[in-house]
């Protein structure tokens, strides 16, 4: 059995979308970070670095138990957990691991920032909407150029799409238009179809949409703390 700790963020979705591919059961435990769950000592004992999401596999490597944070290790493992979605042939595999680190280094945290700056931030500052805009832009361009020549971002369906697919959902948070990226487009319409993806998508789709405004405690949980 897994435990899932989850909040109904991008990066959240990216590990339920990915236990619905590969078909493995797992448990769900909220960390809501607007409450400051995150902040929780038994939590950061298993993520301390604050975030969401993190695993514990009770049948983790040699049958022991596992925790794991940052969820592009979690995708990594358990992917090589199933040897489903990463590619064993070491060209392959590569293609696939150099993709999901462009999420993680890029996609992320990018237009997690412009998620902030446009929606979040107690005063807009031009100058940053704008930098983090543009770059939404580039980084959608880099995907759309990729996906010229390719189905999925590194040949077969593979963890750097179920990485990548969860934060390209809110595009108008980052002010953007699929119409302006036809091949990105053509992906994401595929990638939402597939019943895996609906399932992952389902989980606490019942939750409360949530607003952080600036100077309420959820902003604070979400921006403010410094634990």
């Amino acid at each position: 059995m897994i435990d899932l700790y989850f909040w109904t963020t991008p990066n959240g979705y990216k590990v339920t979308i990915m236990l619905a591919e590969i078909g493995l059961h797992y448990r769900v435990l909220p960390i809501d970070i607007t409450s400051g769950d995150q902040f929780g000592a038994e939590f950061l004992k298993i993520s301390p670095n604050n975030k969401i999401p993190a695993i514990v596999d009770h049948d983790g490597p040699g049958g022991k138990p596992i925790s794991i944070f940052e969820s592009g290790a979690i995708l990594l493992y358990l992917a090589e957990k199933t040897g489903k979605l990463l590619p064993t042939e070491a060209r392959a595999r590569m293609n696939v691991i150099q993709w999901l680190m462009f999420q993680m280094g890029g996609v992320g945290p990018m237009l997690g920032q412009a998620h902030h700056f446009r929606r979040y931030a107690p005063e807009q500052i031009p100058y940053a909407v704008d930098r983090y805009t543009n770059e939404a832009a580039r980084l959608y361009g880099v995907i759309d150029r990729q996906l010229a020549g390719s189905e999925y971002l590194a040949g077969d369906y593979s963890i750097a799409d179920v990485a990548t697919f969860p934060w390209i959902r809110p595009y108008r948070w980052q002010g953007q238009d699929l119409e302006d990226y036809p091949n990105l487009k053509r992906w994401f319409n595929v990638i939402k179809t597939r019943p895996a993806v609906q399932e992952g998508l389902a989980v606490m789709s019942e939750t409360k949409k949530w607003e952080a405004k600036p100077g309420t405690a959820s902003w604070k949980n979400m921006f403010g703390a410094k634990t």
